[in-house]
């Protein structure tokens, strides 16, 4: 059989949270998970607390924001380690050691230019009985079209507007 495909796209907060929510549903059935982190390079909460877990592995393989306002990295910096998480999520998934692989912020990283669509559509129709949950803004209609399930997240209201910083615990 195989694993599903679930995607978490849309402007809103939720996305890595709603994934990792899985993430502890399959390790409480004593899975094995693996989490990607394509954009992310700074210590977060899921990154803390998963790599206490046994049976769960996190790969922050990111360089940052690519694009944003504070971004001062050559965009080659961004372009090669997206490639290399990518190379690393299909040895992972193909391995079939893992009940769960997230990739997340994947969707950005294809947003932005810095992995192909097709690509990684090719490598997903191939799958076999992992099940893989991408997230991030931006999911490409090609992703999305052979995906299982796809849940948006929509932004109705923000602390960041009004100047809120990001929180640890609550943010990262």
């Amino acid at each position: 059989m195989k694993g599903l495909i679930i995607i978490y796209t849309g402007n809103g907060k939720g996305k890595t949270t709603a994934a990792l929510g899985a993430a502890m549903r399959t390790l409480a059935y004593e899975g094995k998970v693996a989490v990607i982190q394509f954009i992310k390079e700074r210590m977060t909460g899921e990154l803390k607390f998963l790599s206490s877990v046994k049976k769960a592995e996190v790969l922050q393989m990111g360089k940052g924001f690519y694009k944003s306002p504070n971004d001062r990295k050559d965009p080659e910096v961004h372009k090669r380690a997206a490639q290399k998480a990518w190379e690393k999520a299909k040895e992972l998934i193909s391995s079939e050691e893992y009940n769960l692989v997230i990739l997340d912020e994947i969707n950005c990283a294809i947003d932005s230019g810095l992995i192909k669509t097709e690509d990684v559509v090719s490598f997903l129709k191939k799958r076999n009985a992992t099940n893989i949950i991408l997230t991030g803004r931006g999911a490409p209609k090609e992703l999305i079209s052979i995906a299982d399930l796809v849940t948006e997240m929509r932004e109705i209201k923000h602390p960041f507007k009004k100047g809120v910083p990001a929180r640890k615990g609550i943010d990262f």
